[in-house]
């Protein structure tokens, strides 16, 4: 299954076609298919676009800054202290209880991505974490809407590569100028209503989807090409187990290689606890 590049105008339409968040329609038909679930029919697991979000377009996230301090003989405790400009952590983003998906209750965050782990959601624009000597690593840090929608506007994101030393001292590297997509969400558990609408976010970094890469989204092994960065609407999902695999490619096709290009996560979803 694929998802296309749309007009401004078919885009539109697309999005005025779902009645809420929790609508059934897609871009490209996805949910024309159906299994059958004990006995009854299910759609088809697919994606929609997540309506318009208030944008800001003036947020600004910059890295004030980095002390590193050897811990023993083989690990040293960084502490990162963000710039947060022209938005406010911990509010609530205002269009949150009509998104009909999974929200913070401590409102607007920051997204904390270490090589490419599971991200930590900062309300304080600090961080304190331990890492070893003699390593290397990347760090994406990116504004979050309240709902885990990234903030994509220019200067909402900071990439910080960095390395430790067999001494414990910190060196600021440059990042590669390749593409490389960051995961964001799903992340974690999903109870009851917010199965319905699990939100698909991502991080991408130099390079423009749709002109210059592709997306490839293996989600419960559906494939879909994404070729517009935007936040999406898993809908249809089974419970249990949500595997997604995001992949760069070229606009060919072709698996683009090189850090970060690559990345895996499961989520799990059930209707009720436990969460199993």
């Amino acid at each position: 299954m694929q998802i296309k590049t749309l007009s401004p105008l078919l885009f539109s339409a697309a999005l005025l076609s779902l009645a809420s968040c929790g609508g059934s329609s897609s871009t490209s038909d996805l949910s024309s298919d159906s299994t059958v679930v004990d006995g009854s029919a299910q759609a088809a697991l697919t994606i929609v676009p997540m309506n318009g979000s208030p944008e800001f377009p003036d947020a600004r996230l910059s890295i004030k800054q980095v002390k590193a301090v050897p811990q023993g003989e083989d690990s040293v405790q960084v502490t990162i202290d963000y710039d947060v400009k022209n938005y406010e952590l911990k509010n609530q983003t205002s269009d949150a209880e009509s998104k009909n998906c999974n929200n913070s209750k401590d409102g607007q965050h920051i997204h904390f991505i270490l090589d490419n782990a599971p991200y930590v959601a900062l309300y304080e624009p600090t961080r304190t974490f331990t890492v070893a000597k003699n390593s290397e690593h990347y760090l994406m840090s990116f504004l979050s809407r309240s709902y885990h929608e990234s903030v994509k506007s220019e200067g909402a994101a900071v990439l910080y590569r960095f390395a430790i030393d067999e001494k414990g001292n910190l060196i600021k590297l440059e990042p590669e100028q390749k593409p490389m997509v960051f995961y964001s969400r799903p992340k974690g558990d999903y109870l009851g209503d917010d199965t319905q609408n699990v939100l698909l976010d991502f991080y991408i970094y130099n390079a423009t989807l749709g002109k210059d890469v592709r997306l490839k989204a293996d989600i419960n092994g559906t494939n879909f090409d994404i070729e517009q960065w935007q936040p999406y609407f898993i809908q249809n999902a089974p419970m249990g187990d949500l595997q997604v695999n995001l992949q760069l490619t070229d606009m060919n096709g072709n698996k683009l290689e090189g850090p970060h290009t690559s990345v895996s996560r499961t989520a799990k979803l059930a209707r009720q606890e436990p969460v199993r």
